[in-house]
């Protein structure tokens, strides 16, 4: 799996007719910043409202999720939403000129296909995974419906239906790797059974839905009137039953085609909860209903971590910024520059990382029989990653340079000593205004707070 984030590196541009509305739009996938995350634009409304891929923004789950947010709507969200989860990309905006994005041939392929096409660019920061902290379960007993997510180090799902059909009995199809997704599950296409049809119409559904989006299962025997009357609704001069159970000699692309394509459904319903995911899926008989409540339960989960976070630091992943890319937007050197790398960084938040060795020379003078960290000096470590903070709030942060004005509740909580591997976060409070930031900084060593502060800085232009 991607460490780093990734975005599209130019537009790209699909169309088509919606499955459901059966309106036809064009749907452009647009390169994004850091941290964006996926959100749609509905450039047809006015103001061009955008609508955030949240959980909290479904309000219709009618044979497809859809989202509405600022009065705009947007159907069947799904198979675009697996597409980009697949292609492990973090930041896109999704241009739609209409009410839902075109079904293509029914699954997340012609996505992958356009996407590619454009080309994919990493980003300068950490992906802000999810890691599955402790099984998670969803169950609706009524429908025999179970989802669990467990912890893993990576990203895996299985899912297995069973319809009691006479077609397609029990399936089962799973995806160990998340790279594996445009090879195995990716061209896995929208499916439904023949009684279903009549019901979706009537519903004012699939108005869109054709033989070439979509796979119609045959569970029963039907009379030659009642295939007239399919092609009818369907505005075919003529539809037929293969022998394997399929409508209109539509030939599956894999025998748990219908199974692969409830796993891709899930994917892209679990693009919701914000944030890409580390952690083991298991599904029975998933729907968008569950995959949707599922959904919920792991954001909550998430927001509970969220609630009090302790950062941690793996040094094995490389950073967002190293000492040398520090140097580069920070004008502080030897003695005096007090961080080594940043390992987070973006519109709000940035952690940076100092690791305290005996050979700091203030060691020399500074209780050398008993060597403790400064707190003094805590405090501009603190200020220098609060720097960077601020600088990533102006598009040329080589213009400017930050300074601390102000300092409240200043705590220190324990001694840092050598050896020791300080990890700071500084958080935003509020809106950068007039070139005036203030933060909320902590300190942590070994995932206790031994320093906090409320700070206040300037950036200012640099003159020539």
């Amino acid at each position: 799996m991607n460490d780093k984030q990734h975005t599209i590196k130019a537009p790209v541009t699909v169309s088509g007719i919606g499955l459901h509305t059966g309106v036809t739009a064009n749907m452009t996938f647009c390169p994004a910043p850091v941290n964006h995350g996926y959100k749609f634009q509905r450039i047809d409304l006015p103001g061009q409202p955008i609508v955030d891929a949240d959980v909290d923004n479904v309000v219709d789950l009618s044979r497809g999720t859809t989202i509405e947010q600022n009065g705009a709507r947007v159907n069947t969200v799904e198979h675009t939403l697996a597409a980009l989860v697949g292609l492990q990309i973090d930041n896109v905006l999704i241009q739609l000129d209409g009410p839902e994005p075109p079904i293509m041939d029914g699954s997340s392929y012609e996505f992958i296909r356009a996407i590619m096409e454009a080309g994919l660019e990493e980003q300068n920061a950490l992906r802000n995974y999810f890691e599955i902290p402790e099984e998670i379960r969803y169950v609706e007993h009524g429908r025999a419906v179970e989802i669990a997510a467990l912890p893993l180090n990576d990203y895996r799902l299985t899912v297995m239906v069973d319809y009691n059909s006479p077609v397609l009995g029990s399936q089962h199809a799973s995806l160990n790797d998340i790279s594996q997704f445009t090879a195995e599950i990716s061209s896995s296409r929208t499916f439904c059974f023949l009684h279903e049809l009549e019901a979706l119409y009537k519903s004012n559904l699939i108005k869109g839905g054709d033989l070439s989006n979509a796979i119609v299962v045959v569970d029963r025997v039907v009379s030659e009137d009642e295939l007239d009357g399919l092609a009818t609704m369907l505005g075919k001069p003529k539809v037929a039953v293969k022998k394997e159970g399929i409508l209109n000699n539509v030939d599956l692309r894999y025998k748990n085609e219908p199974a692969r394509h409830k796993l891709l459904d899930l994917v892209g319903d679990l693009a919701l909860v914000g944030r890409p995911l580390k952690g083991q899926i298991l599904a029975a008989r998933p729907g968008h209903a569950a995959n949707v409540a599922f959904a919920k339960k792991i954001k909550k989960k998430m927001m509970e971590a969220n609630a009090s976070p302790v950062p941690t630091y793996d040094p094995n992943r490389e950073p967002v910024m190293d000492i040398n890319q520090i140097m580069q937007v920070l004008p502080h050197r030897y003695p005096f520059l007090l961080i080594d790398k940043v390992i987070h960084l973006d519109a709000t938040t940035v952690t940076s990382i100092k690791n305290v060795t005996m050979n700091e020379p203030f060691f020399q003078g500074h209780y050398p029989g008993n060597p403790v960290f400064p707190g003094v000096l805590q405090v501009e470590a603190m200020a220098q990653t609060g720097g960077i903070l601020v600088l990533n709030t102006v598009p040329d942060p080589e213009n400017y340079t930050p300074y601390f004005i102000g300092i409240e509740n200043c705590r220190f909580r324990k001694m840092v000593k050598p050896g020791d591997t300080i990890i700071f976060r500084c958080v935003l409070l509020a809106p950068v205004k007039r070139g005036i930031a203030k933060m909320k900084g902590q300190a942590f060593v070994n995932g206790k707070v031994v320093m906090e502060a409320e700070m206040s800085a300037a950036i200012v232009k640099k003159e020539n």
